[in-house]
């Protein structure tokens, strides 16, 4: 005998769109952030835009046929490049080497091997480990079975003849020989400014894969143009034709497109954005998967190999730990994005070589998304979502049309070599530097809720990088200077550099703009000295040894204090928490303030330097 049927909600009115927008409207007009006329769609003051100019709606329904998606393991690719996802075997778990020393190098990678990792990515070359060390750094490491990606910039061939020779000195049948030589020329160019043709490594590429069926020789990165500051779609676009100028050197060293298609391996960055992530690693299949379907390859041939890397560019050396949470985030959306390794980057990446304890974090990480949480058991997790759905249509659309502005203009070697890439760039840049100035985009630890009592973290420094190619930026670089600034007059003179805030009325009246003052003057290192509800403003304020002062307060009590206090502190500077012009007050802090160039300058008011 069955049950009967429950209606789920069945005393609760039937939900639409315009009742939504009737309770949206009305929370905006308490906020104040809608004027009682305004005749139009009240969630459209909610909308955000990306870096890329798409529009972020607050909420997303079934109105609208997104791109055929197909089915996983085949075209369009957008649902993953094999049918059973990773299912049973997990995504690669893949592990960033850069030591010099060989038995240290060796050592980590031993401890990464046995700690779960699947396989290595290796720096060689410059600062790095030497390439006539890559044997003893391999040492008891069965590279049959794990592995190993190469990263030797402009010496990729001598690297790639190293391991070659290690495949032969162990006896490892070229048939069973796996990893990625690493040769990118056009990455390299990118990183030092320095042009290499991609003519010899597809010659390599065409000798290799002669032989070693299982060994990929050329990798796309875009990593490069991402930590130049690109915005998702750019650095899907130059990603895309760094594949295709690879292609064309492939085919013309001899390789027919499915076989040049094979050799190669692309490397995307997974950011704190999942849903963008996310959107990012699915449209990227889908563009590649165009690009060789009208190039002749069958279908067959045409799914994306993908290496995600947690982006380098959102690490900070300050309050590292939170890094973990930006790193887990990055690696679930790479996984739900069907990325077929993850390399998940150390909490203090960003400050030197990583420890025991922040290496296994972050191996940990991987195993905790696919092992507990049983990520990898779930082909597409973000397939069917009206959002990831329409959000990976719209980035494919912009990256498209990057990719072809590239190849309008000569293809990636030739906007490399003009500049004009670089100052695309660099204007994309410049506006995630002003909204990272503003705190429009926050840096939690760094220009949120600082904390000017952590310990330092001690690392080894990290081999110097390369320089002279496009700029490497981390987006908490400026504020951090200016706490390194901070730390350095701490040294000097015992304390820090402070500013007072001269608290107007009871605690309820000036408590929210008082902790939205100290946090604001904490993100560049100042102390905020809060004496409380006082009736003496003045000696509280020569007792805090302060030369500079913050007013917080109501509205109201600044229309009636405001001036007075000021004038009554003698303080060298005085600002106000809040908007408005009043005799004695320099200048104001606020939300959407640029709070770098406030902090920058009252920097120099009061003597601190780096």
């Amino acid at each position: 005998m069955s049950e009967p049927g429950l209606a789920l909600a069945a005393e609760f009115p039937p939900a639409d769109r315009a009742r939504w927008q009737e309770l949206v409207a009305g929370v905006l007009r308490k906020s104040g952030r809608l004027p009682e006329d305004f005749d139009g769609a009240p969630e459209s003051k909610l909308v955000t835009r990306t870096y890329d100019g798409i529009e972020i709606q607050p909420l997303y329904t079934g109105g609208g046929e997104p791109a055929e998606l197909g089915f996983p393991g085949l075209p369009p690719f957008v649902r993953g490049a094999r049918p059973e996802g990773v299912i049973g075997t997990g995504w690669d778990v893949r592990t960033r080497q850069t030591r010099s020393a060989a038995k240290a190098a060796n050592t980590a990678i031993l401890a990464d091997l046995a700690g779960g990792a699947s396989s290595v990515w290796l720096a060689l070359g410059d600062a790095a480990l030497p390439i006539s060390e890559l044997a003893e750094a391999l040492d008891e490491v069965y590279v049959e079975l794990a592995p190993v990606v190469l990263d030797a910039g402009a010496d990729y061939e001598a690297a790639a003849q190293a391991l070659l020779g290690l495949f032969a000195e162990r006896e490892i049948p070229a048939s069973e020989a796996v990893g990625t030589l690493g040769a990118d020329p056009i990455g390299t160019t990118a990183r030092t400014g320095e042009t290499l043709p991609p003519g010899p490594a597809a010659a390599l590429a065409a000798r290799v894969a002669a032989k070693y069926p299982k060994l990929r020789t050329i990798v796309a990165d875009g990593l490069p143009f991402h930590e130049a500051g690109g915005s998702d779609s750019q650095e899907l676009g130059t990603v895309i034709a760094a594949g295709v100028a690879y292609l064309r050197a492939l085919t013309e060293a001899g390789l027919d497109v499915p076989a040049a298609a094979g050799q190669i391996e692309f490397r995307l960055s997974a950011t704190a954005d999942q849903f963008l992530t996310i959107a990012k690693f699915r449209a990227a299949r889908r563009l590649w998967d165009r690009v060789l379907e009208v190039s002749g390859a069958p279908a067959a041939a045409r799914g994306m190999h993908q290496h995600a890397v947690t982006s380098p560019a959102m690490l900070t050396q300050r309050d590292p730990w939170v890094n973990m949470l930006r790193t887990t985030v990055a690696c679930f959306a790479a996984g739900a994005g069907g990325a077929d390794a993850v390399t998940v980057l150390p909490f203090d990446a960003a400050i030197g070589l990583p420890d025991a304890f922040s290496a296994r974090i972050a191996r940990n990480t991987n195993a905790v998304l696919l092992e507990e949480s049983k990520l990898g058991s779930v082909i597409d997790p973000a397939g069917g979502s009206w959002y990831v759905e329409q959000l990976t249509d719209e980035l494919a659309e912009a990256a498209w049309r990057e990719f072809t502005a590239i190849e309008a203009a000569g293809g990636i070697e030739a906007e490399l070599a003009s500049g004009a890439l670089a100052a695309r760039l660099a204007e994309t840049w410049a506006k995630r530097a002003k909204r990272l100035a503003t705190r429009r985009d926050p840096l939690t630890g760094v220009s949120e809720f600082p904390n000017l009592a952590e310990k330092p973290v001690d690392r080894e420094p990290s081999p110097s990088t390369v320089a002279g190619g496009l700029p490497r930026h981390r987006y908490a670089e400026e504020f951090e200077k200016l706490r390194d600034a901070s730390d350095a007059y701490l040294a000097e003179h015992g304390e820090r550099p402070k500013i007072f805030l001269a608290t107007l009325g009871p605690v309820a009246a000036h408590t929210a703009r008082a902790g939205f003052a100290a946090n604001l003057f904490q993100a560049g290192g100042i102390e905020a000295v809060n004496p409380g509800a006082t009736d003496d403003l003045p000696a509280a304020f020569r007792d805090s040894g302060a030369r500079a002062a913050c007013l917080c307060g109501t509205d109201a009590a600044y229309e009636e204090q405001a001036a007075t206090v000021a004038a009554s502190l003698g303080a060298e500077t005085v600002f106000l928490a809040g908007k408005g012009n009043y005799e004695g007050v320099d200048g104001t802090v606020y939300a959407g303030c640029d709070a770098l160039e406030v902090l920058t300058g009252l920097h120099a008011q009061l003597g601190v330097s780096a």
